[in-house]
C-alpha cells in the first residue's frame, strides 16, 4: 500500500477524481443512498485527503477534518475501501493511518465521528466510545462516537 495524505491544492486531477469516483460508487450506488457527496468540506483550509492506493488503483479513502467543521471537535469521514479491497485488512490499515496523520496534523485532539451503526464495535477497537442516540442520516443508521486523547 502506497499512502499520501494531501490538502485539497495537493490532489491532482485523477487523485480527486479517483476519490469522488471511489466515494460515489460505495456511498451512493452501493448503499444505495442519494445524498449530497460535495458538501464544500473537501476543499475547506485544513481538510486532509488520506489516499491508499495498490499500484495506479485507490482502494482506501478517508478524509481528515479539523475543529469545527461538521463536529466541534477534529473528525475523520468519508471512510471508505473498494470492494476489491475487502476482508484483507486494509480497512485497518486505513483506519490506522488516519488517526496518525490526526495525531501529526492535531496532536493530542478528540476525535469525533458519524459511524453508521452497524460499525460501532468497530471503531470500538480503536478506542472511540458512543455519546449520541442512533439517528438515521440520509436514511442509514448512524451513531456519533468519540476518541478521547
Amino acid at each position: 500500500m502506497q499512502w499520501q495524505c494531501l490538502s485539497f491544492d495537493q490532489l491532482t486531477t485523477h487523485q480527486l477524481y479517483d476519490l469522488l469516483k471511489l466515494r460515489c460508487d460505495v456511498f451512493v450506488v452501493e448503499q444505495d443512498c442519494a445524498y449530497p457527496e460535495l458538501d464544500d468540506h473537501d476543499r475547506q483550509a485544513g481538510t486532509h485527503h488520506l489516499l491508499g492506493y495498490q499500484g495506479n488503483t485507490l482502494v482506501a479513502y478517508l478524509r481528515l477534518l479539523p475543529a469545527g467543521t461538521t463536529y466541534d471537535a477534529v473528525s475523520i469521514g468519508r471512510v471508505v475501501t473498494a470492494p476489491v479491497a475487502r476482508g484483507k485488512g486494509i480497512g485497518n490499515q486505513l483506519l490506522e493511518q488516519g488517526l496518525a496523520m490526526t495525531e501529526q496534523l492535531w496532536p493530542g485532539e478528540t476525535i469525533e465521528i458519524g459511524a453508521q451503526s452497524h460499525l460501532q464495535h468497530y471503531y470500538q477497537r480503536y478506542g472511540f466510545e458512543a455519546y449520541s442516540e442512533e439517528y438515521l442520516e440520509d436514511g442509514i443508521p448512524h451513531i456519533d462516537m468519540r476518541l478521547t486523547k
